[in-house]
């Protein structure tokens, strides 16, 4: 997969141009890049990883390539509590198949988004792992899932074929709207 395809399989889930949102586990930030390149100058991203050095290698590409959106690189571990501002979507890119437990995750980190936004995964279209990704789920399951979790509009915005585990698919759902008070 290239830039292109990054950028494809992200498309579909970011509804508007600006905002705040969140990469996490973004690795080398490949998927980073690709959300930088859909939301206009201004917006913020918070990058979040394990590894300080891929965070400044990130930092540096962000810089080169889209210096009117702000990265905000952090080291941390998003099963855990983060320092985050409410978010308007959040990016889980072949982040969450080393997770056990998926859903408790993805509620865990859905907290962090606020009414109406998005939660994007990009995942492996199978439910049988291997030693190097030992919990993929399939979009049939992430769609029981992420409705479990009190997601909704769950759909299917890109897959790419892929030589390991023959697909990659990615995925948007919604943060249920406040309810009106009343």
């Amino acid at each position: 997969m290239d830039h292109r395809d990054h950028v494809e399989l992200l498309r579909g889930g970011v509804p508007g141009a600006g905002g705040t949102w969140a990469d996490l586990g973004c690795g080398r930030g490949a998927f980073t890049l690709a959300l930088a390149e859909l939301l206009e100058p201004g917006a913020t991203i918070h990058a979040i990883d394990r590894d300080r050095g891929v965070l400044r290698d990130l930092e540096r590409a962000m810089a080169a390539r889209f210096e009117g959106v702000i990265v905000r690189p952090a080291v941390g571990d998003f099963t855990r509590s983060l320092d985050l501002p409410p978010l308007d979507g959040i990016v889980l890119a072949n982040s969450l198949h080393f997770q056990r437990d998926l859903e408790a995750v993805a509620r865990h980190v859905g907290g962090w988004i606020r009414p109406g936004g998005r939660l994007i995964v990009v995942e492996y279209d199978t439910d049988t792992g291997n030693p190097w990704v030992p919990h993929p789920f399939s979009f049939r399951t992430w769609v029981d899932v992420a409705e479990w979790i009190g997601l909704r509009d769950v759909r299917l915005i890109g897959r790419v074929p892929s030589r390991f585990l023959g697909a990659i698919y990615s995925a948007a759902a919604a943060v249920p709207e406040a309810p009106p008070d009343g």
